[in-house]
């Protein structure tokens, strides 16, 4: 797959959005991606969530935990696994996966990762990495109970939670939602927060 090249001059009125990027892509990592994926990866985890968490997920064996992570998805690319990373320059500034499920009637995609770094958000960096990922098809997720920009993404792209929650000892207990949406909307609305979707 190619590279998908957007520009942006879009900027959101958020303490955390007052930057503008120049130009971003979107492009499939490779083996030697796994670094950067994991660093930004543990930088995301700990933007978002490290001031909520009654442990630290930003210990020194994060990033490690994470390089073995994403050493061996870049490597084996398990069947149907869909990972795509945004970068602006050469910096690798989010990324996102999805898989398909294999306990559904009819079988729909499950959407595990989904980061952009804090200063990027409002850039569509994460709009463009649900969309190549998922695209319209329906999909599930699991997101944090308390993230409401991360809710007002995902409700602009159709998604609505089903009532299921629980708490992801893997994510250091943080609650999670589970979300559905069954078809893609018609119309998404213009870039916002960009969310994050907790994956460890």
């Amino acid at each position: 797959m190619g590279r998908m090249i957007c520009t942006s001059t879009q900027v959101v009125a958020d303490s955390f959005s007052d930057v503008i990027d120049p130009i971003w892509t979107l492009r499939r990592p490779t083996p030697s991606d796994a670094h950067e994926l994991a660093r930004v990866h543990t930088q995301c985890w700990r933007e978002t969530y490290g001031m909520r968490l009654p442990t630290d997920p930003t210990e020194a064996s994060a990033l490690e935990r994470r390089q073995e992570l994403w050493s061996g998805l870049v490597r084996d690319e398990p069947d149907g696994q869909r990972l795509m990373l945004a970068e602006a320059g050469d910096e690798v500034i989010g990324f996102a996966m999805a898989v398909p499920t294999d306990h559904d009637n009819p079988p729909s995609t499950q959407l595990r990762m989904l980061y952009v770094l804090r200063r990027h958000h409002g850039s569509g960096a994460g709009q463009a990495l649900l969309d190549a990922v998922v695209g319209s098809e329906p999909c599930q997720l699991w997101v944090a109970r308390e993230n409401p920009s991360a809710h007002r993404f995902y409700r602009r792209n159709g998604f609505v939670p089903d009532g299921t929650e629980k708490q992801d000892e893997r994510a250091g207990g943080l609650w999670v939602m589970h979300w559905v949406r069954q078809r893609m909307p018609a119309v998404v609305g213009p870039a916002g927060i960009e969310p994050t979707t907790p994956a460890v």
